[in-house]
């Protein structure tokens, strides 16, 4: 069994693989606060509620996009699983040649759903993600990471019109029944809603033909990818296990390297 750790901006995701299958997931707060104990005795409880003993962690692998919490994570997974994680970053050996003229710029969690996607849709594929910022990330037929679009995530865009404008209310992201509005908040759930769908169509169809890619698959992820695809076809996949099979998938590829530098220096086991 591996433990596999996606930490994001808002939450990190954890999740437990055996054979290839996630057999276990939870998410907690992402917080750059907490101490190593706060995080390691809070994966304990997790794993002993779906009654997993830490023991059976027989690796684990991270990512994130949350440097200040680092130092604790990292700390965590030694001293509660006598682990060193492998740590995702543009280093790692994968299926995705980054052609980027600075690769430390590219986001880890942006690079395990492209390994992901390419491992299983094949190539050219994009991946959109929908989170605290919305990404449009293309990989071509030979693995080669094209380009990276990044727009304001959907909640985000919401919550800027609620928290900078004082007569504008907060509101539920979803498909309003009708495009004539006649309330303020279908108003701006029409807004944020369609703005995001013509935003997709718009640079899907322009990726396509700027890149002579007209083959492309399209693959989503992120909470709010099946709602901005709502009556609109506007993905091939929708798939919500993007990340933790990307970075099974990371492990699997760099497992070897990983236990024989264990090997060389010594396992804190």
């Amino acid at each position: 069994m591996i433990l596999v750790m996606d930490v994001g901006n808002l939450e990190m995701l954890l999740g437990v693989v055996e054979e290839g299958k996630l057999i276990a997931s939870w998410k907690m707060t992402t917080d750059s606060s907490k101490t190593s104990d706060e995080i390691g005795s809070a994966m304990v409880r997790f794993l002993q509620f779906d009654k997993i003993l830490p023991a059976e962690i027989e690796d684990v692998v991270i990512s994130s996009v949350v440097p200040p919490l680092m130092y604790a994570l990292v700390r965590s997974v030694e001293k509660y699983f006598g682990l060193e994680p492998l740590v995702v970053d543009y280093h790692i050996k994968s299926n995705i040649i980054i052609d980027m003229k600075n690769p430390a710029e590219l986001a880890s969690d942006r690079l395990v759903k492209m390994v992901a996607a390419y491992e299983t849709y094949g190539g050219p594929v994009m991946v959109v993600d929908y989170g605290t910022a919305t990404t449009y990330d293309v990989v071509d037929g030979a693995g080669r990471f094209v380009t990276g679009i990044t727009a304001p995530g959907v909640t985000v865009c919401a919550e800027s019109l609620s928290s900078k404008t004082a007569q504008l209310p907060e509101i539920e992201i979803k498909r309003p029944q009708s495009i004539f509005c006649r309330d303020i908040v279908s108003c701006i759930q029409a807004g944020v809603y369609y703005g995001h769908v013509g935003e997709a169509k718009y640079l899907i169809e322009r990726v396509k033909r700027e890149l002579h890619l007209p083959d492309m698959k399209v693959v989503a992820t992120g909470g709010l990818a099946h709602v901005i695809n709502e009556g609109n076809d506007l993905f091939d996949v929708i798939d919500a296990t993007l990340t933790i099979r990307g970075l099974a998938i990371c492990y699997e590829q760099n497992k070897e390297e990983m236990h024989g530098r264990r090997g060389q220096h010594g396992s804190c086991h």
